[in-house]
């Protein structure tokens, strides 16, 4: 039987994409997964994201389909990506989980594992807080949390400044957007989609 993983994100200049595919990558490995990549809707206007160089940012995955909020039910499990603005999801994220009341409603969720990734642009700009408040929204439709393990040595890691965290996999942008996602921080997120797929694949065996 094929478990169906949905890897679902919003990315402004490309950290979290980057995040996005290694996590699929990483859920990939495991046998008899279909991983499918989906953004959430933008909410900026076009002449901002222009002025602002997002829009070109955005140019290597525009391709990616932007999802509605009822294909989620069609997946065993679903990995959130989201930046973190002032210690929360992005309102992007934000918007389209609040069009899931259908989904809570029916109890479409109930079950499926949920799991997320962020990034933030310090060290201690919200990353824990950004995923476990987000945490919140996946109890309440019922989903199945899963995070990363410190059986990811990555995690452990103390010899460079890195993300990753226990609640999920995170990535460090700098002020300026210009740091990229780490060897270390893209191990973590590809350690994560792989985990995620494993419990998924267990619990739609039951």
């Amino acid at each position: 039987m094929t478990t169906k993983i949905q890897v679902v994100f919003y990315s402004m200049y490309g950290h979290i994409y980057e995040m996005a595919e290694a996590v699929a990558a990483g859920a990939r490995e495991v046998a008899d997964t279909d991983v499918a990549l989906y953004q959430v809707a933008e909410l900026v206007p076009d002449d901002i994201l222009e002025k602002s160089g997002a829009k070109a940012a955005r140019a290597p995955f525009a391709h990616i389909p932007v999802i509605a909020a009822e294909q989620l039910k069609d997946a065993d499990a679903v990995i959130f990506g989201t930046p973190t603005r002032f210690g929360n999801m992005c309102a992007q994220m934000r918007n389209f989980l609040d069009q899931t009341g259908g989904l809570w409603m029916s109890g479409g969720l109930v079950g499926k594992v949920g799991s997320v990734f962020t990034s933030t642009a310090t060290q201690h700009g919200g990353q824990e807080t950004t995923i476990t408040s987000f945490h919140s929204t996946l109890l309440h439709q019922g989903m199945v949390i899963v995070g990363v393990p410190y059986s990811e040595q990555g995690l452990l890691n103390m010899d460079e400044i890195t993300g990753g965290t226990p609640y999920g996999a995170s990535t460090l942008t700098k002020a300026d957007g210009s740091r990229r996602p780490s060897a270390n921080e893209l191990a973590i997120a590809r350690f994560q989609g792989r985990h995620v797929a494993e419990i998924a694949k267990k619990l739609a065996a039951k």
